[in-house]
């Protein structure tokens, strides 16, 4: 009983995010802030996780594939499919849902018990949405850059294998980069990483929101965040796997 009645809460706490905005020019400038916190802030951590794990990857397609019946460009090839499906779209969000959304929680908690949340309803503003709303369209609306770079970069840790290790040709990495490349994978990878943002932004900012008693709760409340966005994310990967791609 108490999923459902986190899920009854978290409903209506969205109903009260996605309300219309009172002030515009005053949600315009947040979400340029939040853009920069949430987005730019996370684009070191995430180039630099995805360069070693395409290099990581590259790797492991090149031991597990010796054979002399196997072209060596499948390497490359599975590199990239591996890159552009799963990594860059729900590995990067579950990295950035320990960053990401423990600092939403954390922030916005902290707003609750030192009592500013009930400071900003008490002059009549929707504290939910001024507060919420701006972090999941900046999510939304950044999350699936960050998903492109990655790939690039991942595809490119790959290529780095092949030009300065004997692992394998350049050349051969090259042609199965480009072998076979289905467009809807891009589209598929997109898709999934604004849900995603959507959900780590979310479910950080209800854990948050909702934050009781004292620091010490706070902190309680970004791991909860932490890990039930991690579960929606993997939940919501399922799904959208069986609807996108079969």
């Amino acid at each position: 009983m108490k999923f459902f009645e986190l899920i009854g809460n978290y409903l209506l706490l969205m109903s009260k995010v996605f309300s219309r905005p009172e002030k515009v020019k005053i949600y315009r400038r947040r979400i340029m802030a939040e853009m920069e916190s949430i987005g730019l802030n996370s684009i070191g951590i995430v180039a630099i996780i995805s360069v070693f794990m395409g290099a990581v990857i590259t790797i492991q397609m090149a031991l597990n594939l010796e054979s002399p019946f196997i072209p060596k460009y499948l390497i490359g090839y599975a590199t990239r499919e591996s890159v552009v499906l799963e990594f860059s779209s729900t590995v990067v969000a579950l990295i950035l849902a320990g960053k990401v959304g423990s600092s939403i929680a954390s922030e916005i908690g902290t707003m609750r018990i030192t009592e500013q949340i009930d400071a900003l309803e008490i002059m009549g503003v929707n504290s939910a949405s001024y507060l919420i709303l701006p972090k999941i369209i900046s999510s939304v609306l950044f999350f699936p850059f960050l998903t492109i770079l990655s790939t690039i970069i991942g595809v490119g840790g790959g290529y780095v294998v092949a030009r300065f290790t004997d692992v394998m040709n350049v050349d051969e990495y090259l042609i199965g980069i480009r072998y076979s490349f289905n467009t809807f994978y891009i589209t598929y990878a997109l898709v999934k990483a604004a849900v995603f943002a959507f959900l780590i932004t979310s479910v950080s900012g209800f854990y948050g929101f909702y934050a009781q008693g004292n620091s010490l709760e706070v902190g309680r409340a970004s791991t909860k965040a932490v890990v039930s966005s991690s579960i929606a994310i993997l939940v919501f990967n399922l799904i959208l796997t069986k609807l996108l791609l079969t």
